[in-house]
């Protein structure tokens, strides 16, 4: 694990050298974050990257997380790794629903297919992408399924269709009616267990 002062340190460091750009950070679970504002990214992972004192050459995932309670419902994190000061950072933005955020490509060139899988997955839009399509789901898939509010059973089944010889996309739909269960034990209210018959007829033998 990472020396706390040491990351502390760190962001203390980022913090003072883009204090236009940078909204926070802390230190937690041996790891370090920083919160930027979603118009600075390519400015802060630029600035990661080059300065001799981050050094952060590696861009080891972009991922996203939802919150639907919140004006800027979304996440966006980003990992990072120097492996000449051996040290990590976590670097999160917030968006809106509509909003774009600036594709960080041009800075690192593996952020292609990361920010793919974040558009598929929650819909949001980086801007100057240079090829943002689904990466996970099908082609014309519906709605993004990494949402708060994506439904479990999706918008859409797949099957292949024997008639007509091809994949067909259906509305979702439940093959049955949900049913009451009742869940009594299938042995209370009754007075004798199946196959004591015997067992009770051998006691009353004895009693006489």
């Amino acid at each position: 694990m990472a020396d706390t002062q040491a990351l502390a340190d760190l962001g203390e460091y980022i913090a003072q050298a883009l204090p236009d750009d940078v909204l926070g950070h802390h230190v937690a679970h041996g790891e370090l974050t920083v919160r930027v504002a979603r118009e600075s990214i390519v400015r802060v992972l630029t600035f990661l990257r080059d300065d001799q004192n981050t050094h952060f050459r590696q861009l080891m995932d972009v991922t996203g997380a939802d919150y639907p309670e919140r004006d800027a419902r979304f996440e966006v994190i980003y990992h990072l790794l120097s492996l000449k000061h051996n040290q990590r950072v976590r670097v999160k933005l917030a968006v809106g629903e509509d909003v774009p955020v600036d594709s960080v490509t041009g800075v690192f060139s593996s952020a292609g297919w990361f920010e793919r899988e974040v558009w598929d997955m929650y819909g949001v839009f980086f801007a100057e992408h240079p090829d943002l399509r689904r990466i996970l789901t099908d082609y014309g898939f519906e709605g993004h399924p990494l949402r708060k509010d994506f439904p479990l059973t999706g918008f859409v089944e797949v099957r292949y269709d024997e008639d007509q010889k091809r994949v067909v996309y259906e509305p979702v739909k439940l093959t049955q009616e949900f049913r009451h269960f009742d869940f009594m034990s299938p042995w209370e209210g009754m007075l004798q267990l199946p196959g004591d018959e015997k067992a009770e007829a051998d006691g009353e033998g004895g009693a006489r």
